[in-house]
């Protein structure tokens, strides 16, 4: 039997039973390596989350223009991360780094955990920091949404923030590499 063990919510490596039918990311690579993905006029300059209220809101201009229910690491609201490996889902302030297509998570926007306070923090403790800290869509079970209530009402990340596939579509159109994303208890 193979497992999936993941730092952060990332690269998966072997264990547990593997879904052999990833989510398709080939058009989503190619939109990717020129932009295509990007709709100009809905741009989203800065991203906000709440821990404790499980909401994730979308800034353009200073205006509010999305609001969203998010799970967080299955220790997401034990504080702040410490660790790799703690599932807790990180405070401060990051910037957007990369968007990914996920064969098994639909789509991810990285953000740029471990920041110079992560990784000082984790060095007073004597811990590695851990990475790969994503917002990002559903798992490939609930590619269809269907379980959408039951998985944004639990915490079942490895520290990262999941929102419902459709609102990572609408970010995913919107958010740009740099995008500042500020996370608070």
């Amino acid at each position: 039997m193979a497992a999936l063990l993941i730092n952060g919510c990332g690269e998966p490596r072997a264990y547990g039973k593997v879904d052999k039918t990833p989510y398709p990311v080939k058009e989503c690579r190619q939109k990717l390596a020129c932009g295509a993905e990007i709709d100009h006029t809905q741009k989203i300059d800065k991203i906000v989350v709440y821990k404790k209220k499980r909401k994730l809101y979308a800034y353009r201009n200073g205006k509010k223009v999305l609001e969203c229910r998010i799970s967080l690491g299955k220790n997401g609201d034990k504080g702040n991360k410490i660790q790799a490996g703690d599932y807790r889902t990180p405070e401060g302030s990051y910037r957007i780094v990369r968007k990914k297509c996920d064969p098994r998570l639909y789509r991810s926007l990285m953000i740029s955990y471990p920041n110079a306070q992560d990784k000082a923090r984790a060095r007073a403790h004597g811990v590695k920091t851990g990475g790969y800290i994503t917002i990002h869509g559903q798992p490939k079970w609930n590619a269809d949404g269907h379980a959408d209530r039951y998985t944004l009402a639990h915490d079942w990340t490895e520290g990262c923030m999941a929102v419902s596939n459709s609102v990572m579509n609408s970010l995913w159109k919107a958010v740009e590499n740099g995008v500042k994303i500020d996370i608070h208890s």
